[in-house]
């Protein structure tokens, strides 16, 4: 497929592979093993000479169009899809980092991540220092000799705080080491971290790239020196796959996804702007808005400012509860992405994990409420808002 065609049709068309019954709609391989028409076949594709399939658990016809799909959405040499967000970022590290390496990753990344890096990668001797994702002198003091890789997520989770990915990708180079960017906020809808030089953009594809909030996958794009020759080796020995059935409704859900993000940031920057004006809320944290300190790296680097929108409520946890269990149209859950709206006290949920030290660090106050918008009438989550921020 030419790579001059717009995104919205590459999201509709790449990567598709009929069969030889040419399906309109992507076929989808619920199969764990495929046979060879020989032992000398079978020896090729074991020994890796034979590009053809083995075996789901590292190659499938229906992950690997979702793979070459948003390969191309990314503008990526490669692209290798994982069982969720968490496992991407699981294989990413443990692909490019061994013990005695350095990792300098913003303090401003989902409270998993920072879990796993603690808790985990530590006990294999991987070292992690946080740093603000909005000030790079930050990560150029922070690198060490054995630093070999930076992570962020931009715009931040929960504050969407925007990091600037030239900035970061040149002190990494100088550093020798490899930029991964979290694009799930934006997707390559809005951003392309790869173009701003990032080495592997990471997904949690559980979001927007399904859009619909149905499956959980993840996903890694980059070279095929980073990504596919490396990537499908661990994914071949360590198994932490996707299935072909969630591969398949994520496929199903690229094909709306620059319609869904744009329709969704429109709404995200209309609510954003009632809420900033609105008696109750002290502050609102959405790039699309004047106010936010990285608006204008924002209009730069993204083409709308997501569908994510944090408020913080005057009167602290109490209030951002009242605010939270008055609503009767959002959903309360953790999750985001998806076209119904939803809302979260990231404190006590997403980020009630880390210590109080972290969540202050990170500017997570007890205050703070995010808003994932979807699809409804503005003028009804409005309402619905409004129902909790009037109450006494």
């Amino acid at each position: 497929m030419s790579k001059d065609l717009e995104l919205a049709t590459k999201g509709v068309r790449a990567g598709t592979a009929r069969t030889e019954f040419q399906e309109h709609s992507e076929a989808l391989f619920l199969t764990s093993s495929f046979v060879f028409k020989n032992a000398k076949q079978a020896a090729a594709r074991f020994a890796g000479e034979d590009a053809g399939m083995v075996y789901t658990r590292y190659t499938n016809p229906t992950v690997s169009m979702l793979q070459d799909r948003l390969a191309a959405l990314e503008g990526a040499e490669s692209c290798v899809a994982t069982a969720s967000g968490m496992s991407a970022i699981l294989t990413t590290m443990m692909v490019h980092l061994k013990s005695g390496d350095h990792v300098v990753c913003s303090n401003a990344v989902f409270g998993a991540t920072i879990q796993l890096f603690n808790s985990i990668l530590s006990r294999f001797g991987v070292e992690t220092t946080y740093v603000s994702p909005t000030r790079p002198d930050d990560w150029r003091a922070a690198v060490r000799k054995n630093t070999r890789l930076f992570f962020l997520e931009t715009p931040s989770n929960p504050l969407t705080e925007v990091s600037d990915i030239a900035a970061l990708s040149e002190i990494a180079r100088k550093a020798k080491a490899l930029l991964a960017v979290d694009n799930v906020f934006c997707t390559p809808a809005l951003q392309r971290p790869l173009e701003l030089g990032a080495d592997l953009v990471i997904h949690s594809a559980t979001k927007y790239l399904d859009g619909q909030g149905r499956v959980i996958a993840g996903a890694i794009a980059g070279s095929k020196a980073l990504v596919g020759d490396p990537m499908t080796v661990f994914l071949r020995t360590a198994g932490p796959t996707l299935s072909p059935f969630n591969a398949w409704v994520v496929l199903k859900g690229l094909e709306t996804l620059a319609l869904r993000m744009r329709a969704q940031s429109e709404a995200a920057l209309e609510l954003a702007r009632w809420l900033e004006q609105h008696p109750r809320v002290s502050k609102v944290h959405y790039p699309g808005l004047e106010s936010h300190p990285q608006h204008a790296l924002a209009k730069r680097q993204q083409l709308a400012g997501g569908s994510v929108v944090s408020f913080e409520v005057k009167g602290g946890r109490a209030a951002a509860w009242r605010v939270i269990d008055s609503t009767r149209l959002v959903s309360v859950t953790a999750n985001l992405g998806d076209v119904k709206t939803t809302i979260i006290h990231p404190a006590t949920t997403t980020h009630g994990r880390i210590s109080p030290e972290a969540r202050a660090a990170a500017g997570i106050a007890d205050g703070l409420i995010r808003v994932a918008v979807g699809l409804e009438a503005v003028s009804d989550l409005k309402q619905d808002l409004e129902r909790g921020l009037e109450a006494e």
